[in-house]
């Protein structure tokens, strides 16, 4: 296999997978996370390592490093590997998606951004989705007639909070989710609920449906349902620990237990709940986003140069919706017909929001 962010937390599941079924790893892509990198080196040896900085490579334990996004698309090409799991954050991870099925490779999908923004152009017939979500709602297709598909969130940092009190929260506040440890970008996705329109996009592209809504479930054991068109809905339950999902991507087919199976007697009790728009104001751009997808790009390029500026303290919480839903009022009329069009309307919107 190749992993893109080996380092993070898909990264490190995927390894944990790799190591339970004595799988090879050809080729390890990480950041600045130099010390669990040369861990992950020891341990699985593979044949080519990239970082992001060239000013780490005399820290890394390996004969044969490289660095920055040039070199992420070589060693796809170059590697003789069949999978890639592309969990890179962001826009960052579309030319590797492309460069992986370009070259033939399976892609186990975590970078969510690939489909966000270019999911017209994208070939799926190797691209198997790693989202929790996705992969619940793959779980429950049946040869039935679908009404349509509801995945979940967990409501993020802030879901608790009072109004008022979101005008002055803190990073380390934002940072803080209440179901699990996440990266700092994904993590503050969850509390404006922009990962949620962000999986409800690839979930239009993945499942051909606009039919498609969401729901916060704040244990996080519930990921997804499917309602069908005779009334009844199933529910796919599972523990909050992606190698489910990943052990389906890179295998094909999993027989032997990977998780826990859930108590429901001891969990007690599920809650759900409304996403509020009062709340998570982009939830307001919902079914816009859904009637028109093309908008991705937007909404990502907004976003990731808000998220950006927040954790560089630079704006508060609540300008990183607005950041992002002025972008989309500005920006409306996008309608690329090529990937070079997707990368072109990239930089636009980035410069128009201050990148």
């Amino acid at each position: 296999m190749i992993i893109l962010g080996s380092t993070g937390s898909i990264g490190v599941n995927t390894l944990n997978i790799a190591k339970k079924f004595n799988l090879n790893i050809d080729v390890l892509v990480a950041g600045k996370n130099i010390d669990l990198l040369n861990t992950q080196i020891k341990q699985f040896n593979p044949k080519t390592v990239v970082i992001a900085s060239k000013d780490d490579i005399p820290k890394v334990n390996h004969t044969n490093v490289s660095y920055g996004e040039e070199a992420i698309l070589n060693a796809i090409e170059q590697s003789d590997a069949k999978t890639v799991v592309n969990s890179l954050v962001g826009f960052l991870g579309l030319k590797p998606t492309l460069k992986a099925i370009k070259c033939g490779k399976k892609v186990a999908l975590a970078n969510k951004e690939s489909l966000v923004v270019a999911g017209a152009f994208i070939d799926q017939n190797n691209l198997i989705p790693i989202d929790s979500e996705h992969f619940g709602l793959w779980y429950l297709l049946q040869d039935k007639k679908i009404d349509s598909m509801t995945i979940t969130a967990s409501g993020g940092s802030f879901r608790d909070y009072s109004l008022e009190k979101l005008k002055n929260v803190s990073i380390k506040e934002a940072l803080n989710h209440p179901n699990w440890s996440m990266g700092n970008k994904i993590t503050i996705d969850s509390a404006t609920m922009t990962n949620k329109i962000f999986e409800l996009l690839e979930a239009k592209w993945l499942f051909d449906t606009t039919k498609l809504d969401a729901i916060i479930e704040t244990k996080s054991l519930i990921h997804a349902l499917i309602n069908f068109t005779d009334g009844s809905t199933t529910a796919h339950i599972a523990n909050a620990n992606m190698q489910l999902p990943i052990s389906y991507a890179v295998l094909g087919r999993v027989d032997e237990n990977i998780l826990k199976h859930i108590d429901l007697v001891e969990v007690g009790t599920l809650e759900f709940k409304k996403i509020e728009e009062q709340r998570y104001p982009i939830w307001g751009i919902k079914d816009e986003i859904l009637k028109n997808p093309n908008l991705g790009v937007v909404i990502n390029a907004a976003n990731e140069v808000a998220v950006a500026k927040f954790l560089n303290e630079e704006i508060g919480f609540l300008d990183i919706s607005k950041i992002t839903l002025d972008a989309l009022n500005h920006f409306h009329n996008v309608n690329p017909s090529s990937l070079e069009d997707i990368f072109a309307w990239d930089k636009e919107v980035r410069a128009y929001c201050g990148s």
